[in-house]
């Protein structure tokens, strides 16, 4: 149960009442401050619709976050979300089973930008991992990847701090691929 009231538009100044055009539980909670609403969800619109990173890479990256946090909120929205963008089963599973140290059947550039997101969430990218992916990504690909990895790293953080629930719509996607125990 989250931690502060999920406000609807009616609550909110009507200047405000637009944050709310999406009536998710993660900005149905955030809205209590609308400025950092406002900050938080235009990042977010960036990455998912400016980014020049490859839509798919970029949702395998955010998923890895997701996962390394078991996050449900992240993980359920972004595993319907990547599908949008062109991640497949196969992909998911292959980032599950890399993520194990498994084999993945993912091709290389897959697998270094896992790795990248994985480091990421640790604390940052090695040089080694950043060296190897700037073989195959531009410099404003190498930034909007980092900056989409870091800041999935503050989504996944600030949902588990205002205890987020996830929307029953999204509770399929946790039934598909849930968590390991």
């Amino acid at each position: 149960m989250a931690r502060l009231p999920y406000l609807n538009p009616e609550d909110l100044a009507e200047a405000d009442r637009p944050l709310l055009k999406r009536m998710i539980s993660l900005y149905r909670c955030v809205v209590h401050s609308p400025g950092a609403l406002r900050a938080f969800s235009g990042l977010g619109q960036y990455i998912r619709f400016q980014a020049k990173i490859d839509p798919r890479l970029r949702e395998l990256a955010i998923l890895q976050v997701g996962w390394l946090a078991k996050s449900a909120y992240e993980w359920s929205h972004h595993v319907k979300i990547g599908y949008d963008f062109g991640v497949s089963d196969a992909d998911i599973e292959g980032m599950i089973a890399d993520s194990a140290g498994k084999p993945s059947g993912l091709d290389a550039l897959t697998l270094l930008v896992l790795k990248g997101a994985r480091e990421i969430y640790a604390g940052g990218m090695s040089a080694e991992t950043f060296s190897a992916l700037q073989a195959h990504l531009n410099n404003e690909q190498m930034v909007d990847l980092t900056v989409t990895a870091a800041f999935y790293c503050a989504v996944v953080r600030t949902l588990a701090t205002l205890a987020i629930d996830v929307e029953p719509d999204y509770q399929k996607y946790l039934d598909k691929y849930p968590f390991p125990a």
